[in-house]
């Protein structure tokens, strides 16, 4: 029989990692989970929400999809798993925070500009969602950057259309948060409203909080197509 890497993972955690966490698991289990912070991000696998946040378990409530991309919210019902992720982490679990995390080198922003594969028609629906935040430019790196960084930008206007994120933003029990994970640097850049721009974590003043509508009420650098 072939070696069986990823059996060989589990009886590793289940051996050498869970001891380490058992109790904690445990109180997680007679407590309920209680996380502060949603965290909706691309599914890329470089991106890794734990070792970016240093959370352990019971921290985070994750949500990742291709793109980080967060659907609009119009009130029909369907197959909606990003939008549901929001509702039950907003009204069931009372997260005070939202952070929408996209990153450099992102294929679903490179798929913008490039034809998607004719049998892709879930993939071509869904990169629906990120055309607002492509630029009519070459897809230089940097016009790739600056997609990707208006891209979450576009995410957070959407997340203030979900009537229960408004209405907790609007009483101050939520922040929402913008950040563009720059891989080969290893650093975060958190979205300022105010400047319009994204801040290296190693220089920013805070870790992205911003008011109700900061793609539209915000024409900063990031959002003009002037500065691609």
């Amino acid at each position: 029989m072939p070696d069986d890497d990823l059996l060989d993972r589990l009886r590793s955690f289940n051996r050498d990692a869970f001891p380490q966490y058992r109790e904690q698991f445990q109180s997680l289990i007679e407590d309920g989970q209680h996380p502060t912070t949603l965290f909706i991000g691309c599914s890329d696998s470089r991106l890794v929400p734990y070792l970016l946040t240093g959370a352990g378990p019971g921290e985070l409530f994750l949500v990742r999809n291709v793109g980080a991309f967060v659907p609009p919210y119009d009130g029909s019902y369907g197959h909606h798993g990003t939008a549901a992720a929001i509702e039950f982490a907003v009204l069931s679990l009372h997260v005070s925070r939202i952070v929408v995390c996209g990153h450099s080198h992102c294929g679903a922003i490179k798929a913008l500009y490039e034809e998607v594969p004719a049998e892709a028609n879930n993939l071509r629906r869904w990169l629906d969602l990120g055309r607002l935040a492509a630029l009519p430019v070459v897809p230089t790196p940097a016009a790739l950057r600056r997609t990707e960084q208006r891209a979450v930008v576009l995410q957070l206007e959407r997340l203030m259309d979900y009537p229960m994120v408004r209405r907790r933003v609007e009483e101050g029990g939520i922040t929402l948060h913008g950040w563009h994970y720059v891989i080969e640097d290893g650093e975060v850049h958190v979205f300022d409203v105010q400047s319009g721009n994204f801040v290296a974590a190693s220089v920013a003043r805070h870790s992205g909080t911003g008011p109700y509508h900061p793609y539209v009420e915000h024409d900063g650098q990031v959002l003009t197509e002037e500065n691609p």
